[in-house]
């Protein structure tokens, strides 16, 4: 065992998971070799629970903690199970109304404290397992920890200028690679998130290292560069590769395997 355990937090697709959602054999045996290591290995991503869970059985990754839903939910480990453990949550009626009134052809994801589920019409790119199909003002009742919007109908440039023209308040945002906008409670991202495991764990900034590609990692990359560790996947927008510390090769070439190898 490694005589300083770090905490390396990974991002899931485009980081982990190649573009088929599948795990390289090159990339599951580097976690598999940091792990032993004592290092502890963990996920941080934007994924409901429900789609993270099948990630770590691919890598075969026992973690203390994994971060879903852009920071909003901390999963901790107990026993053989992990139970929700620390969860962020907003009134997702102000914005969802501002959006709505924005886009034309926006389709709806809320995810809500205990991991339920709902979406409205034309949502058909997202795991929905278990998820309930409802109408939009079905979306405004209650509390949630996670809004998802997508937009088929703009690109991504033109969907970065509609959101940036909205205005969005009193919440945290990230887009994703294509028309889609993911939406946490105010000052919560995966940097936070991550700072409460850190802390629950005792390990040091320095000892610190986040790896991902997307605009939802920039913040847990300043995060981890503060005194450890950020690296880019090779792919990612030029504004993710600003916020690292590094930059690896893209996940196509599993990037991620030289970053784990370098421990």
């Amino acid at each position: 065992m490694t005589a300083t355990p770090k905490l390396i937090a990974l991002d899931v697709d485009g980081t982990v998971l190649h573009e088929d959602g599948e795990v390289s054999a090159a990339v599951r045996d580097a976690v598999a070799t940091a792990s032993a290591n004592g290092h502890e290995v963990m996920l941080a991503t934007g994924r409901s629970w429900e789609s993270t869970r099948p990630v770590l059985e691919q890598l075969n990754l026992v973690s203390d903690y994994a971060v879903c839903a852009n920071g909003a939910v901390i999963m901790k480990r107990v026993g053989n199970d992990y139970v929700r453990h620390h969860v962020e949550t907003f009134d997702p009626t102000e914005v969802l109304q501002l959006i709505h009134n924005h886009l034309d052809d926006g389709r709806y994801l809320i995810e809500y404290p205990d991991g339920n589920r709902r979406y409205t019409e034309g949502m058909t790119d997202w795991n929905l397992d278990g998820a309930e199909k409802v109408g939009f003002e079905q979306l405004l009742e209650n509390p949630v920890s996670r809004v998802v919007v997508v937009s088929p109908g703009h690109d991504e440039q033109d969907f970065l200028k509609v959101v940036e023209d909205m205005g969005l308040h009193k919440v945290t945002y990230a887009i994703g690679w294509t028309a889609w906008l993911d939406i946490a409670p105010f000052g919560v991202n995966k940097s936070t998130a991550l700072e409460h495991v850190r802390s629950w764990l005792g390990i040091d900034r320095n000892l610190v290292i986040a790896v991902g590609d997307g605009r939802n990692d920039i913040e847990m990359l300043r995060w981890a560069g503060q005194s450890g560790r950020g690296v880019a996947m090779g792919q990612a927008p030029d504004e993710v590769k600003d916020a690292a510390t590094f930059v690896t090769s893209d996940v196509a070439t599993d990037g991620l395997v030289s970053v784990l190898s370098s421990l």
